[in-house]
């Protein structure tokens, strides 16, 4: 049979159940939220404190909060025939087999034959919560196991039953994977599936190595983030955030049901864990874990950390090894785990010694939790946001170089990883042209990677040739089928001269020999902006004139992509902010990705969007208030329309989704939302044919009809109610009336014609007399400096 899901359902309205429901109404699915009724009152009280939790949930839970309009609230008593119309039934309630089996005795009494039902459980026998339940149940029976937070965590771990039919697991990876845009990795029922299995017994391990080797918990933290490709929370604050008595459970759950496990007893609890828990020092929502916050001298919070000897706090203290500091110079990952696993001091003897641990450890637990490499690397990726997976991390030690260590050091290398060493096989991936083969252990051989046509990666095209320019900025790759892409790769993707000198070229290549052009990048953010140090370099010389071509030649690109004759369309992904923004503006079409952080954000620096962004927000509200087709003599009000672009500027507005962005005005009707980020570029280029099949025609140079001294007054007023007000400062004031003279025509007669390029003069002219402001050179340092806007 085909299936579908037209309508779900979740059991279980805590964190993780309200969650799962916010986000099948992300992608537009109606959901019923149920769990027990309340004592007294309100029977959905439970149910309706969990949406609401969802609803204040930082980051946010929704796309748009409007979404939770999908979602219906019940209780398990009442409201259980909810469930008979729903295709797809997931249980998140407490992590009790009596609780999940009897909650499942009661679904099947309401749930229709052939409708899929899963668990979200993170460790729990799939099979043993089956049990007792009728053949139709068992089939149709499977784990999803959702991580935390299920909005942004792209790890969707899919657990079979031995009952359960293969076209069932085939829909739900699909369903997850395109609908849900989640990564799927198929996992075995074991203890705590693949990731948590892994990464508790990396945390696990962790401790014991820590204790043995005399660290303190801050030098671990320091050891474990970003300087081998953690995130930067690393190992204890991590573990404050999701919860002591979280670790401790997942781990005891390993102890207690994998006797078989060689490193069972690392999944032990140590005395002063379990201390902590007794104690009720449980992390983040209890106030205090591995760490706790005090107020210090003068009111400060001031941060300390747990001695595991003492179980006293004390200040954190600054860590230093000589690993680690060369290990923070080093950008790319791979060479960082070098650094830090063959370095001489104590620092790199525990990233090695943990390391060769759980590369182990990771070999060992194949086929027990997972067929092969592949599975377990990328649950690590998805669920922990490491930026290389275990086996990844051995290619990049150097497999034979660190096996002949870890022998040399009495290690237990598993038997199937010298067969591959003797079989050749030199590392666990190797790339051939655009095809990633992994080492399977089972054939003890080379195996292509399977991938999607929807899977579009640059850089493997790249390797194959697919080239056509490129410069130490950006490149122009083709990818088939007519479309070519222009990808930037700087720092932080900002735009600088080479990015700018690649959109001419590229434009005159796809001119003679494409159809179109999609802009996009694989980079961990879509664009910060423009290059901020060159123009802190240029203000703090003094050269006016360059800075005046810096801006001219940025809008210059900017307006040849808005009238390039055929089409562009941007694939702007996380943050898209500034110039990246400004680039976007002005593509013909955008393909987004749900998480889309876009804003116009040039205020906090002390300047104002002057690659066109400024002449782009009011040309999307001239629409508003100028709209087609009007009966004779009706006048719309602009104001409140100049005010919401006046104010999505001024206040450096940025979108939380791409829904938000769209509702902003970043995007357009016509423009489009992808939800899984790796099919991306490949829905960005089906835009591009698509217009293509359309008859393209680019756009005119538009003539606005320029509010002039009325609609700069009206914006006056609201600055200067703010600055009596004490909401902004005289600088703050000065940058918004910069603004308010372009986005109206300044001193000009109401209805005063004015066309883009007119626009743009007065950006350009407002942009270049805020940079000449000391408070702007103070932001931007600020900025280049913290990363962060400074008020002055």
């Amino acid at each position: 049979m085909s299936y579908k899901v037209k309508k779900a359902a979740v059991l279980g309205a805590g964190v993780m159940g309200a969650a799962i429901a916010a986000h099948f109404a992300n992608v537009g699915i109606p959901t019923v939220l149920l769990d027990i009724p309340a004592k007294e009152g309100d029977r959905n009280a439970i149910a309706r404190a969990g949406l609401e939790r969802a609803l204040k949930a930082r980051p946010p839970a929704f796309y748009l909060k409007e979404f939770a309009e999908l979602i219906e609230i019940g209780n398990f008593e009442d409201d259980m025939n909810k469930i008979s119309d729903c295709d797809l039934i997931i249980e998140a309630v407490v992590e009790r087999l009596d609780i999940k089996r009897s909650l499942f005795e009661n679904v099947e009494k309401f749930r229709k034959q052939g409708s899929i039902v899963a668990t979200n459980t993170s460790g729990i026998s799939i099979n043993a919560i089956a049990e007792g339940r009728s053949e139709d149940f068992r089939k149709h029976f499977i784990g999803m196991h959702f991580f935390n937070p299920p909005r942004y965590m792209k790890l969707l771990e899919i657990i079979p039953g031995r009952d359960t039919l293969p076209e069932v697991v085939e829909f739900v990876a699909d369903f997850g994977e395109r609908v849900l845009g989640k990564g799927i990795v198929y996992a075995k029922d074991t203890p705590n599936f693949i990731a948590n299995r892994i990464g508790v017994f990396g945390m696990m391990y962790t401790l014991k190595l820590m204790k043995e080797m005399g660290l303190t918990i801050e030098e671990v933290d320091a050891l474990t983030g970003k300087a081998i490709g953690r995130p930067k929370m690393a190992t204890f604050r991590l573990a404050d955030m999701v919860g002591i008595d979280v670790l401790y459970h997942v781990a005891l759950n390993v102890y207690e049901n994998a006797p078989n496990d060689e490193m069972r007893e690392i999944f032990n609890p140590p005395e002063w864990l379990k201390k902590m828990v007794e104690n009720g020092w449980l992390g983040d929502k209890t106030g205090q874990g591995f760490y706790k916050k005090v107020k210090g001298e003068g009111g400060k919070k001031e941060r300390l950390v747990l001695d595991i000897e003492t179980l006293e706090y004390r200040p954190v203290k600054k860590v230093s090894f000589p690993s680690l500091e060369m290990a923070k110079t080093e950008e790319d990952v791979r060479k960082r785990l070098q650094i830090m696993c063959y370095g001489k001091d104590k620092g790199s003897e525990f990233v090695w010694k943990s390391i060769a641990a759980l590369l182990i450890y990771s070999a060992n637990r194949i086929p027990e939790i997972a067929d092969d490499i592949v599975q377990i690397d990328n649950a690590m990726k998805w669920g922990f946001n490491w930026e290389l997976g275990p086996f990844e991390i051995w290619d990049a030690i150097g497999v034979r170089k660190s096996v002949e260590r870890m022998e040399k050091e009495g290690m237990q290398v598993p038997e199937k990883v010298k067969k591959m060493l003797e079989a050749g096989g030199e590392s666990f991936y190797k790339e051939e042209g655009v095809k990633t083969y992994y080492w399977d252990f089972e054939t003890n051989s080379y195996k292509e990677l399977a991938t999607r046509p929807e899977v579009i990666i640059l850089s493997k095209l790249k390797k194959a040739g697919a080239v056509v320019k490129e410069n130490a900025d950006a490149s122009l790759i083709d990818l088939g089928d007519g479309v070519a892409c222009l990808e930037f790769h700087t720092k932080m993707n900002a735009i600088g001269p080479g990015i700018l000198q690649m959109v001419d070229e590229a434009l005159e290549e796809v001119r003679k020999n494409f159809e179109g052009l999609v802009i996009a990048n694989q980079g961990e953010h879509f664009s910060a902006g423009a290059n901020l140090a060159l123009l802190l370099m240029a203000i703090q010389e003094e050269e006016w004139e360059e800075i005046d071509y810096m801006v001219r030649a940025f809008q210059k690109a900017t307006m040849s992509l808005k009238l390039f004759e055929k089409p562009v369309v941007a694939a702007p992904f996380n943050i898209t902010v500034g110039g990246g923004c400004e680039f976007c503006l002005h593509c013909h079409r955008i393909r987004a990705h749900a998480e889309l952080y876009m804003g116009l954000v040039e205020v906090g620096v002390g300047l104002l969007p002057a690659g066109g962004g400024t002449k782009e927000m009011l040309l999307r509200v001239v629409d508003k208030y100028v709209p087609k087709g009007l009966p004779r003599g009706v006048v719309v009000d602009p104001f409140p329309h100049l005010r919401r672009a006046f104010e999505t500027i001024a206040m450096a507005k940025v979108s939380s989704s791409a829904y938000e962005a769209k509702k902003i005005g970043f995007l357009g009707e016509c423009d489009s939302i992808s939800i899984n980020r790796d099919y991306l570029i490949y829905e960005a280029k089906q835009v591009v044919l698509n217009l293509v099949r359309e008859g393209f025609k680019p756009p005119r140079v538009k003539k606005v009809k320029m509010t002039g001294r009325d609609g700069y007054a009206y914006l006056k007023m609201l600055v200067d109610n703010m600055k009596w007000g004490g909401w902004i400062s005289e600088h703050d004031a000065k940058i918004a009336l910069t603004i308010a003279k372009v986005l109206t025509g300044g001193d000009v007669l109401p209805g005063t014609v004015m066309n883009e390029w007119e626009i743009l003069d007065l950006e350009r002219e407002g942009f270049l007399s805020l940079c000449g402001e000391p408070k702007t050179q103070e932001r931007i340092q600020h900025m280049l400096t913290t990363g962060r806007p400074l008020r002055n």
